[in-house]
């Protein structure tokens, strides 16, 4: 008996906007309630209540940890993010190129280089275990090599993690060299936690095709760095302070908006491609804000409330709100995390994520392979003589 191969095509929407690619317990978003999730736990409610590592272990292990979990979880995590031997030669050279704010670049040959010389093999046929250990790796080492980077580039010393501060206050530590507040320390930990996972972005599906082609886990975290470093992505955070920046005080706000949305151009920290509502975390990172106070948090409180009118007026029916990046951005500042640091701050959480669903991808032999529709001249065509 003989099965006829089926040759219909479906035609996606661009973006592949609401389509189904996937089947995930990692969690999910739900765009018109203005709410997502970890597992099937409110992401909001650990960001304020668990610590980074419990969410890790959430994420990877599919439970949040009982006290003895959670500290066999912390001590992998401070044994695996030890630098490899030889390493450090390497990052000195990449440390040197690239403007500033190409931090992810540096990062993604960073954490190429290691998969290389550490011999991270295919996920395909691997045991369960050594893809999970493959990805713990790179969750506990990718901070201690952006912050290398960093500190290399501005001609000092690298700096050991201090797993002791949690994964927040070591990441403060080994940016500044400083003890982070106490209150650092949480904000960054909120902000860390909430920005682990969420749902199937083009990182995270990068990170997955990756993997299904049986690919290594280096490879799949260095397909969803590469994603994420675009501008529309992940890159968004510094440049929604440098907005805040330009307008530079709420009666300037409206008419900034007018001149940029007239010349096409998008305002960074407004808007999101599956809310309708506000960014749940952009209300956590802005309740963390007001709480922290000052200058800064009154000028972005109060050009938020211009900008979302501005938008309602030029863009009816829209419905643009604040978004993470915004009051990401500024907590971070209020840190005293370097801007260019933004999004790899964002990237050291969102590791975890990819990690999750490459763990996930991995259990399954499907390679993904769409079609593509081709629009160009009619074919075959002479060859010209």
């Amino acid at each position: 008996m003989t099965t006829e191969r089926s040759t219909e095509q479906i035609l996606a929407p661009a973006g592949l906007k609401n389509v189904v690619v996937a089947d995930t317990t990692t969690g999910d978003v739900r765009g018109e309630e203005g709410f997502y999730h970890f597992r099937q736990y409110s992401a909001v409610e650990l960001a304020r209540t668990r610590s980074f590592e419990d969410v890790c272990h959430l994420m990877l292990e599919g439970t949040l940890p009982t006290p003895e979990e959670s500290a066999a979880l912390q001590a992998r995590l401070a044994d695996a993010s030890r630098m490899p031997h030889g390493l450090l030669e390497v990052l000195l050279d990449v440390a040197r190129s690239g403007p500033d704010r190409a931090s992810l670049a540096r990062l993604r040959t960073a954490v190429s280089h290691l998969g290389a010389v550490e011999g991270f093999g295919p996920t395909y046929g691997a045991p369960a275990e050594q893809v999970r250990a493959d990805v713990l790796r790179l969750v506990a080492v990718v901070p201690v090599v952006q912050a290398a980077i960093h500190r290399l580039r501005a001609g000092l010393e690298p700096l050991p993690s201090r797993p002791e501060l949690g994964a927040a206050g070591s990441w403060l530590w080994m940016l500044r060299g400083e003890e982070p507040t106490e209150e650092h320390r949480r904000a960054v930990t909120a902000y860390l936690t909430s920005t682990v996972d969420h749902g199937f972005s083009a990182s995270t599906f990068a990170a997955r095709v990756v993997t299904s082609a049986g690919s290594d886990v280096a490879s799949a975290v260095c397909a969803a760095i590469g994603t994420f470093a675009g501008p529309l992505h992940g890159g968004a955070p510094d440049r929604a302070l440098d907005a805040l920046d330009e307008i530079g005080s709420p009666d300037r706000a409206r008419e900034w908006v007018r001149e940029r949305v007239g010349a096409g151009g998008r305002i960074m920290g407004f808007g999101h491609a599956v809310y309708r509502t506000t960014d749940p975390r952009a209300a956590l990172l802005r309740e963390i804000a007001l709480e922290m106070g000052g200058p800064l948090v009154d000028l972005a409180v109060r050009v938020e409330e211009e900008v979302v009118a501005a938008l309602a007026e030029l863009k009816p029916g829209r419905e643009l709100h604040v978004n993470v990046e915004y009051y990401a951005g500024v907590v971070m500042e209020l840190c005293g995390i370097p801007r260019e640091m933004f999004t790899p701050t964002f990237a050291t959480a969102r590791v975890v994520g990819w990690g999750a669903h490459i763990i996930e991808q991995s259990g399954s032999s499907k390679i993904f392979r769409p079609a593509a529709r081709y629009v160009g001249p009619p074919a075959p065509a002479p060859l010209p003589t």
